[in-house]
């Protein structure tokens, strides 16, 4: 694990070297070759000047000997300097994979010890967003700013000596419109350049995280024709990047005029000042000879400049990158492990003692004083209208949160006294949203059990009734399921996720609308598997439609974060309570679903 500290405690250079690992002892190579390389990238220019001295000086009776050994000066220097600079990259590049790689590694380190519940709410497209952008920003700042940022440090700092050896009048003359455009530079990178900078990158991410959640959702768009609606959050996102974008730009709009001109000045002070020089009594040739010198080499100080602006973009884009990472797994919500830890324990009852839970940000509980026992080997269902924290409930057993009062505990052990990989092998989820692997199917039924026999996997494909759909694959149990194989149907998908519960053979099992998405024909399959599936198990059913729970040892109806009533089907129709309206409702829609296909049959 490559931990961070906070950017408060130390700088993004140290971070960063950090996450390169033993690479990193290649940026001191990369950053003093990058010196090396630009400062020998002047002397090209200064030969060309000792060319025009010689031809100015000397006219027609310049040697010509002479005149090429400056030429193949400046070509081998011109050669060391390519040498030097692409050295340097190569250096700074295998540094910046090494750290790209680890970034990539401590966030998928981190996101797997997270609880259950961070990802419901934070996509798979919305992490891989974050994670691949961020982490190739930082890559790029590595690769190629930070040694940039060397080289043009050292550029500045000879161009500048250079200038005053020549001439240190004309040198001073150059210094004004630097002085100006280093001010604006200045300005342009202030302290409101960061929170902007910040607002932009969010913006940005928002974007890009709708853009790839439309295009996925374009198949459903069409049929529901229902285009301008989903439309509405990307075209929002746009717009709100539009916002920082011409924020950012207004912002820089005067500093960057002022800048642009200044930069580009030079000449409009040293014609001036050399004309003053030559006309108080100066050599005429030696003043023409230094403005030439001035003229080839003052554009590096606009160059190192631009260069410094840009790095210091990318300094400040790597630094906001890393925070954005760390932040995506920086979840208030951790898994608290309490001392001492206990072993799984023999009984596999499930009780909630005085429960109460509220999601972060929230202004209400979603839970509020639960007391309820699911004893062992039963099957309990929990039923009531969306939000009224069924699903929060039975997720509490699994540990996707940690509770804010009360106790869960399994077999009278506080769940966090139990060590989560070990709580996550005795609890099997089969949830309405099924999630299959772009790998074949043996490999994701053998996610339930990576070590059991063929003749496990068998047994367990037959008690989920999917040996047809298997059978019919093009190579049966090595099919590869998604982009470069076959696609499944919702209930096929979810009879390979039952086999896959079926070989994991956990004693505590938590059903979430396990049919929800199944079509008519693998609903009873489902079904089937199901009930043998929850045989001596404890289970702990969500369900909407009423009719799967009419079996269950105890019924539980939830309103508003409570438990309102609960009992067997019998006994709540008894009762005549919520429970028994809800079925009343549930019958009639049944009825008018029947009514309806007859009508048109």
């Amino acid at each position: 694990m490559y931990k961070m500290k906070s950017q408060n405690q130390t700088s993004i250079f140290y971070l960063l070297r950090g996450y390169m690992g033993k690479k990193g002892i290649l940026m001191p190579f990369s950053i003093t070759l990058s010196v090396l390389g630009n400062l020998v990238g002047i002397l090209p220019f200064v030969c060309v000047w000792l060319i025009i001295r010689l031809l100015f000086t000397e006219g027609t009776a310049a040697s010509g000997n002479e005149i090429v050994r400056y030429a193949w000066w400046a070509f081998g220097f011109s050669i060391l300097f390519i040498l030097f600079y692409f050295t340097a990259l190569m250096l700074s590049h295998l540094a910046a994979f090494r750290l790209e790689r680890n970034l990539r590694y401590s966030a998928m380190e981190k996101a797997v010890r997270m609880p259950l519940g961070f990802f419901t709410k934070n996509s798979s497209g919305k992490m891989r967003k974050v994670i691949d952008d961020n982490a190739g920003i930082v890559h790029t700042f590595v690769a190629h700013q930070l040694p940039d940022l060397a080289g043009g440090l050292a550029v500045f700092v000879a161009t500048l000596v250079l200038m005053f050896v020549f001439d240190w009048r004309l040198g001073i003359a150059c210094l004004v419109p630097l002085v100006i455009a280093f001010a604006q530079f200045y300005m342009m990178m202030g302290k409101n350049y960061a929170a902007t900078m910040g607002q932009y990158m969010t913006s940005l991410e928002a974007m890009n995280t709708e853009a790839v959640e439309y295009v996925r959702g374009v198949p459903v768009v069409k049929v529901f024709q229902q285009t301008v609606y989903s439309f509405k959050r990307f075209y929002d996102s746009i717009m709100d990047y539009n916002k920082w974008v011409k924020e950012y730009a207004a912002s820089m709009r005067r500093s960057m005029s002022i800048y642009t001109v200044a930069i580009n000045g030079f000449a409009f002070l040293l014609v001036p000042v050399a004309i003053i020089l030559v006309g108080v009594g100066g050599n005429w040739q030696e003043v023409t000879l230094n403005l030439i010198f001035y003229v080839l080499v003052t554009p590096f100080f606009g160059q190192c400049i631009m260069k410094l602006m840009y790095v210091l973009d990318g300094y400040r884009q790597a630094g906001e990158a890393v925070k954005r990472i760390e932040a995506l797994t920086d979840e208030k919500q951790q898994l608290v492990t309490l001392q001492p830890l206990t072993p799984m324990p023999s009984r596999y009852d499930i009780r909630f003692n005085d429960v109460s839970f509220r999601y972060e940000g929230a202004v209400k509980d979603a839970l509020s004083h639960i007391d309820l026992t699911i004893p062992q080997g039963k099957t309990v269902a929990l039923v009531g209208a969306s939000g009224s924290g069924k699903t929060t409930l039975a997720r509490l057993a699994a540990r996707f949160w940690d509770t804010g009062n009360g106790v869960v505990s399994i077999g009278g052990v506080n769940v966090k006294r139990i060590y989560p990989s070990v709580l996550m092998k005795h609890i099997s989820f089969v949830f309405q949203n099924t999630e299959l692997f772009k790998t074949t199917v043996r490999e994701n039924i053998l996610y339930g059990n990576p070590g059991a026999a063929q003749a496990d996997v068998d047994r367990a494909i037959d008690l989920a009734q999917c040996r047809e759909i298997i059978d019919k694959l093009p190579h049966g149990l090595d099919t590869k399921i998604g982009t470069e194989g076959i696609y499944l149907s919702g209930g096929e998908q979810q009879r390979i996720a039952l086999a896959r519960a079926f070989l994991k053979d956990a004693p505590i099992i938590l059903l979430d609308e396990a049919t929800a998405f199944a079509d008519p024909e693998n609903e009873r399959e489902i079904q089937l598997a199901l009930a043998r599936l929850m045989q001596g198990k404890t289970v702990v059913m969500i369900a909407h439609r009423l009719t799967s729970v009419t079996d269950a040892d105890n019924i539980v109806v939830m309103e508003e974060g409570h438990i309102a009533e609960q009992g067997t089907h019998a006994q709540l129709l008894q009762k005549e309570g919520l429970y028994c309206r809800m079925w009343k409702e549930y019958q009639q829609s049944v009825e008018w679903d029947i009514r309806k296909e007859a009508k048109h049959a």
